[in-house]
């Protein structure tokens, strides 16, 4: 698995020293509040095993994010591939921080990186970006990023209910980065 650098962040495998902060991450109501349910400390330990899993078999998926000149994890970023239950198929590039990362382009600078990976390492025709309709901050990045939104493309996740039903898709093509 490659390790991506930016200027600022280093994409990398995941560490046992991840494992508390992540579950922090996933037991805070912010950082949660357009994804769902709290996480217990044994679910969010349970996501990384499937992440480094997905990683192994797919060659791409999530990877942990830190701050290079600190080594402190903010979050994650990567590819995954869109799940069965929504009306579309391909690879969908996402991101996730701690609140203390938030608003310093950290999820701007690690989304242009894993974009970059999925268009030139893995030659992928094509990169979505699914969020609820109320995620006003990661249509934010979406759009920093590139990508755009067709209204006919949105949808209902049928797997949520109330405020996080509702969501948008974004895409980007490797033509549009060319």
């Amino acid at each position: 698995m490659a390790e991506l650098r930016t200027d600022r962040l280093v994409l990398r495998r995941w560490r046992d020293s991840d494992l508390a902060p992540w579950a922090a991450m996933n037991a805070d109501p912010e950082v949660r509040e357009h994804l769902g349910d709290l996480l217990t400390r044994e679910q969010s330990d349970a996501s990384v095993a499937q992440f480094q899993a997905e990683f192994d078999q797919r060659g791409f998926g999530w990877w942990a994010v830190e701050v290079q000149v600190t080594g402190e994890f903010i979050g994650f970023a990567g590819l995954d591939e869109v799940d069965d239950d929504v009306p579309f198929t391909g690879v969908e590039i996402g991101w996730r921080l701690t609140r203390s990362a938030w608003g310093r382009g950290y999820a701007t600078e690690a989304a242009l990186t894993v974009l970059a990976h999925g268009f030139d390492t893995l030659e992928l025709p094509e990169i979505l970006a699914v969020t609820t309709a109320t995620n006003v901050r990661s249509q934010a990045v979406m759009h920093r990023i590139g990508m755009t939104r067709d209204p006919a493309d949105d949808f209902d996740d049928p797997t949520a209910s109330g405020p996080l039903r509702p969501n948008v898709l974004y895409r980007i093509a490797r033509s549009a980065t060319s």
